[in-house]
Parts: C-alpha cells; sequence; structure tokens
C-alpha cells in the first residue's frame, strides 16, 4: 500500500492515513487501498479490532479535492463513487472499529470517523463538513450518520452552518467518546481498543451486526441516491 500502513499487535489492527504532506486527503488511491484492506479485515479472524489513525497532525483534510481528475463519462462517474464505497466497507466490518483522531478531520474524513463503532480524539481535533460552501450536498452516507451521534439540530448546525467544532464540544454532543490530551493520544487508543479486544469475537460482533442492522437499515433505503444529489447538484452549479 501506498498510502496507508497496517500494523497488527494483541489482536488490534492499526490502519494509518500517511500523505501527511497533503494533511492526509483522501485521494482515489487511498480511498481503493482503504476499501480493499477493509474487506479483507472479514477474512481475519484474529483481528478483533480495527483502528483508523493518521501519521502526522492530522487524522484527514477529506476527499482531495486537488487531485487531477480521470476523463470519463457522466456514467461512468455516476457508477463510481469511491467514498460511498469506503464508507460501507467501514460499516460492513465485522470487527469493533475505532478512529483516533487529531488536528483536522473534514467532510469525507469525518464521515470514516462516524461511521466506526467509536471515536477517542486528542484535545487538537477539529471536525467540519466544508461541502456546503462548496456547492454541493453531503454525500458518503454522511448524514444519518451524523445525525445518529448528534441529533438532528447539531446535525443541521454542522453541516448548514459549515462551522469548524472543537474537540470539547464534539465530546458534549456525542460524536466524541474519549477525550485526551494530544501527547497521550496512541497510548490512550491503545488501551481503549485492548478493552475491546479482551471481549469474546462472536458474541462481539453479533451485536455488533445487529445494532448496525437496526440503526442503519431506513437509512440506506433513504440515502441511496445521495450520490446522484451531489453529481446533480454539480451539474445544476456548471450552469
Amino acid at each position: 500500500m501506498k498510502f496507508l500502513k497496517l500494523e497488527k499487535r494483541n489482536k488490534i489492527s492499526y490502519v494509518s492515513f500517511t500523505r501527511t504532506k497533503s494533511l492526509n486527503a483522501l485521494n482515489s488511491q487511498t480511498l481503493r487501498e482503504l476499501i480493499d484492506l477493509n474487506k479483507e479485515f472479514n477474512n481475519d479472524v484474529n483481528t478483533k479490532v480495527v483502528v483508523y489513525r493518521s501519521v502526522g497532525k492530522n487524522f484527514s483534510a477529506g476527499a482531495d479535492i486537488k487531485e487531477q481528475q480521470k476523463k470519463l463519462s457522466k456514467l461512468q462517474i455516476w457508477r463510481t463513487n469511491l467514498g460511498k464505497e469506503a464508507i460501507d466497507s467501514i460499516l460492513e466490518i465485522n470487527q469493533i472499529t475505532i478512529a483516533s483522531l487529531r488536528g483536522y478531520c473534514l467532510g469525507g474524513a469525518a464521515c470514516i470517523a462516524s461511521a466506526c463503532d467509536f471515536r477517542v480524539a486528542s484535545e487538537t481535533t477539529l471536525v467540519a463538513y466544508p461541502e456546503i460552501d462548496l456547492g454541493m450536498n453531503l454525500n458518503w452516507f454522511g448524514l444519518p450518520l451524523l445525525l445518529r451521534l448528534i441529533g438532528p439540530s447539531k446535525t443541521k448546525k454542522m453541516v448548514i452552518g459549515g462551522m469548524t467544532e472543537n474537540a470539547n464540544d464534539l465530546l458534549k454532543w456525542g460524536f466524541i467518546d474519549e477525550l485526551y490530551k494530544d501527547e497521550d493520544l496512541d497510548k490512550k487508543t491503545a488501551t481503549f481498543a485492548k478493552k475491546y479486544a479482551s471481549k469474546p469475537a462472536l458474541p462481539s460482533q453479533m451485536i455488533k451486526r445487529s445494532v448496525n442492522a437496526l440503526t442503519y437499515k431506513s437509512d440506506h433505503a433513504i440515502m441511496h441516491m445521495d450520490y446522484d444529489q451531489f453529481l446533480l447538484s454539480r451539474e445544476f452549479y456548471k450552469k
């Protein structure tokens, strides 16, 4: 892998974003690597917990809007949504998933974090959804994921307002589960992960699957066209 690093120890798999020069922005190759790796976890009976984290001071600046896009037909673009596929690949992982956040966690990166079972963070963490100021709706299944965590009013505040929210407020709202000092984040994340790695794998994964089915089944039915709406809004703003 070019933009991800995988480390395994104590029944825990640590997946790190490594594009530090680009604030760990999620380009197409990073997303493909993430999707392929996540699919492999479902054949991994030794890993009990998967932790997503970053190399450097920032979790991720979100989708790489500076990436040079290939010339594709509208139909090819419509059939390709690596972001949504990446989110689905996280939601479909049987193991417990944890996002370990620091610095900027923006747009698509916030969708990744919200797709995990838990989010731990350092006090430097800043989360925002800047899509509206770019003239687009939030896709990648991000809206229902956020809504389930912080409720309708605060979801509207973050997604419509587009403001950057700090770690202390996010902890109060329920987006973050545990908050640590920046220098303690890696050690505390490992301790948090070990707690869930110590649980029996079969009932843990059964419970997770049932909770996700109860939580997101209707959301998938409603949000199946979120990428379609994004493409249509992009076409509209071109005129």
